[in-house]
């Protein structure tokens, strides 16, 4: 079963997020994969270590999501870049100011460490933080599946999803 098992608070510099608009969770995560579209934006930037050398947990492919009132009103798979990248053809950016990301490290089978997210909002608050909103009033939160502790599981067959909500 998966379980958070870190909430803590990271300060990050503006950055870039690059990625594609999705209308829901759908299984856009597969093209992503088979088209290479991580890849470009890695390259973009200049390699993944470029992101990486201004924050410590960034490199990581994002599930990033809107939501006003508790709803889903925007869904993107992309990743963050350094504020200073230029988007390639055929993907959309979205600036994001220098801020804190108050942060859940879910521990789990990777079938289950999505189940454990709907925690993370009662984590991070009973953790003292509050929910920052963008300028359209949206509370910005995301999904960072880092390598290596996403993407290769543990001698338990577990890994670690990183899931992240911007704080004051």
């Amino acid at each position: 079963m998966a379980e958070i098992i870190k909430v803590f608070r990271d300060d990050v510099p503006a950055m870039k997020f690059i990625g594609k608009v999705y209308p829901d969770f759908g299984p856009w995560w597969g093209d992503w994969f088979e088209n290479g579209w991580f890849d470009e934006i890695e390259i973009a930037m200049g390699g993944p270590d470029a992101i990486l050398k201004i924050w410590e947990n960034g490199g990581g492919y994002v599930g990033l999501e809107r939501r006003e009132g508790g709803k889903l009103a925007e869904y993107r798979i992309g990743m963050f870049t350094p504020e200073n990248t230029r988007a390639p053809e055929g993907f959309e950016a979205l600036d994001f100011p220098a801020g804190t990301f108050g942060t859940c490290w879910i521990y789990g089978p990777e079938d289950e460490v999505h189940g454990a997210i709907p925690s993370c909002a009662a984590a991070v608050s009973e953790a003292g933080m509050r929910f920052r909103t963008d300028a359209d009033g949206f509370v910005v939160s995301f999904e960072n599946g880092l390598c290596p502790r996403f993407t290769t599981p543990d001698d338990k067959g577990c890994v670690i999803l990183d899931y992240c909500f911007y704080v004051l």
